[in-house]
């Protein structure tokens, strides 16, 4: 292999790293980033042999780890008694908190909403702590899809097609 090659190989799996450990912020799209730095690969280095292949078990992999943490989340909280409206109120409040207050500010602005909506449709603290801690659990189980995702897609483009 020439420089380049090794260039390019470094350059990817360091973008794909960075995608991975990016997944901690349930915001940020690490599966994507995952995805478009092979796309980007594919792009530079071809989608010969074994790549095209890779490439499209990969993207199946991206869509169901760009759906699978919403799902999680939301059943999570809905499975705690939730009302549907104060979970897309929390994932507003998320993606509101993370703009605004960047990379923890949707880590602590969704389940505080989502208590206090459902502490004002309930007036329970208890039933309102319960679907936030469903939520959290759900959080904790789709980061753990994520990573284990990411690490798969990781895996498979190294083992199958760069190297």
């Amino acid at each position: 292999m020439d420089w380049l090659g090794w260039t390019l190989r470094i350059a990817t799996l360091v973008v794909m790293l960075v995608g991975l450990f990016g997944l901690v912020v349930p915001i940020f799209p690490g599966i994507v980033v995952i995805w478009l730095a092979a796309l980007g690969y594919g792009l530079a280095a071809g989608f010969g042999g074994a790549g095209v292949w890779v490439f499209i078990v990969l993207t199946v992999l991206m869509v169901v780890g760009a759906t699978i943490d919403n799902i999680l989340m939301a059943r999570g909280a809905h499975s705690g008694g939730a009302a549907w409206y104060s979970i897309v109120a929390a994932l507003v409040a998320g993606l509101a908190g993370t703009y605004f207050f960047p990379p923890l500010g949707g880590l602590l602005a969704a389940p505080l909403v989502l208590l206090l909506v459902e502490y004002l449709r309930r007036r329970d603290a208890h039933a309102a702590w319960k679907a936030a801690r469903g939520y959290l659990w759900g959080c904790g189980w789709a980061f753990v899809v994520r990573f284990g995702l990411g690490v798969v897609m990781i895996a498979l483009w190294a083992a199958f097609w760069a190297w």
